[in-house]
């Protein structure tokens, strides 16, 4: 079996270090991060994903993942290394390739012996083949090696099961010669037949980029379709059942919400366009997904602001949900972050409440908010709730107690969970988007 290093223990490399373990290999986890690999070696999650926990703790206890700092030494332990560290949006749209490359030089100055070097990472093309020359230039034993992009198609709040039961796996390479390793560390997918699409290494890039920016511009579009609604008095939420019944389209995210964020989607469209820009190639299909998920969250303040007549000034505000999902308590980009920023500018006052979030909203906004311990807290006295993930402990809110604690009574259902003629009947205004 393959001696396995995943340098980066974020998002993306802890959950393919724990996954691949999980496959038999015996894994070692890399990081800079002190506190986090601390945290790791006391068996602790420094990120929150559902089942995550639980396979930490097996593989393990199992000795087939570890953790450690000493990247170098991991380096030349390793048979391959998967390079999972942060490709973060830059100033000008294009993904900061910093943590990248110093890796990639890491790896060239400790080679002792072939190692196949695959990329997790989200990088645009022709980021696979600088990493290749970068680990050329310092690779002073002249020792042969490959680079393998593997680009990640994971899902916040589902990592482990979409890395355990994923729908494919690409496999971007310059030659043939690592094919074979890659097949045995992933076998037990082979196995179960799941589909292993073989390509070069640009393909292999484009194809994340490629997923991500229409799954983002199907989002976009849906929300666009329920800002139509709300004009003409339709309901999106039909529209966009029987729009998911035909199966060109498909039912998967159709789902009208506040607008995409998280770590994939804002920074995936803005490479992607980027990319593009380089090559003076136009996308406007692209740039309008951006752009108009931006206006999206807009119209969504909007809405909460013309229902207070356009005065929101003093107003209390209870938000629940600040992650840009639920099952994760990732806020970057998250339409909560818009969203009270602009009620704050307009001099609300806002409490939240987030079952996994609230420690990330701390570290941007301090005391500048409340924090409530549960939802009927954060909802107690409040002109206005605003409803923007959709955690199921919101889905199942007992409406009339919650009416009962409001001193005003309108209510923000801005994941379309609610029937506006059931709340209404309890004596609410519900707002929802496109119903």
């Amino acid at each position: 079996m393959y001696k396995i290093a995943v340098i980066g223990t974020g998002y993306v490399g802890l959950t393919a270090a724990i996954g691949l373990a999980n496959f038999g290999s015996t894994v070692l986890g890399l990081d800079i991060d002190a506190a986090k690999i601390e945290l790791l070696k006391q068996g602790k999650m420094p990120i929150y994903e559902p089942g995550m926990q639980d396979l930490l703790d097996k593989n393990v206890a199992e000795r087939r993942l570890v953790f450690s700092q000493d990247i170098e030494s991991g380096i030349r332990w390793a048979d391959i290394i998967f390079i999972g560290v942060g490709s973060p949006q830059g100033e000008d749209g294009r993904a900061d390739l910093t943590a990248l490359y110093n890796v990639a030089e890491i790896i060239g100055r400790n080679l002792d012996g072939y190692v196949i070097v695959v990329t997790k990472s989200t990088v645009p093309v022709g980021t696979n083949e600088k990493i290749y020359e970068i680990i050329n230039e310092y690779n002073q034993g002249n020792f042969e090696f490959d680079v393998v992009s593997n680009p990640e198609f994971l899902r916040e709040g589902k990592a482990m099961y979409d890395f355990l039961h994923p729908d494919r796996v690409v496999i971007g390479t310059k030659n043939p010669r690592p094919v074979e390793a890659l097949k045995k560390i992933y076998r037990p997918l082979y196995l179960n037949e799941v589909p292993f699409i073989f390509t070069d290494l640009p393909t292999a890039e484009m194809i994340k980029y490629a997923s991500n920016c229409f799954l983002a511009a199907k989002v976009a579009f849906i929300n666009e379709m329920a800002r139509v609604c709300d004009s003409v008095g339709a309901n999106v939420q039909t529209v966009a059942l029987t729009m998911g019944r035909d199966g060109r389209i498909g039912p998967k995210f159709l789902h009208p919400g506040p607008g995409y964020g998280g770590s994939c989607f804002p920074k995936d469209t803005q490479a992607l366009a980027a990319i593009a820009r380089d090559h003076n190639i136009a996308t406007p299909l692209v740039d309008s997904t951006i752009q108009s998920n931006v206006f999206h969250k807009e119209y969504i303040v909007q809405k909460v602001v013309e229902a207070f007549d356009g005065k929101i000034s003093g107003k209390r505000i209870a938000v629940l949900g600040l992650a840009f999902k639920a099952e994760t308590d990732d806020i970057r980009e998250a339409s909560s972050l818009t969203i009270i920023n602009r009620l704050l500018n307009q001099d609300a006052a806002v409490c939240v409440y987030d079952p996994q979030a609230m420690d990330n909203a701390r570290q941007i906004w301090s005391d500048v908010i409340e924090y409530a311990g549960n939802e009927y807290e954060a909802i107690k006295g409040a002109d206005g709730v605003v409803l923007l993930t959709e955690w199921n402990q919101f889905r199942n809110l007992d409406v009339a107690a919650m009416l009962d604690l409001m001193a005003d009574k309108k209510f923000f259902d801005f994941r379309n969970i609610y029937q506006r003629n059931e709340v209404e009947a309890l004596g609410a205004e519900y707002y929802g988007i496109g119903t």
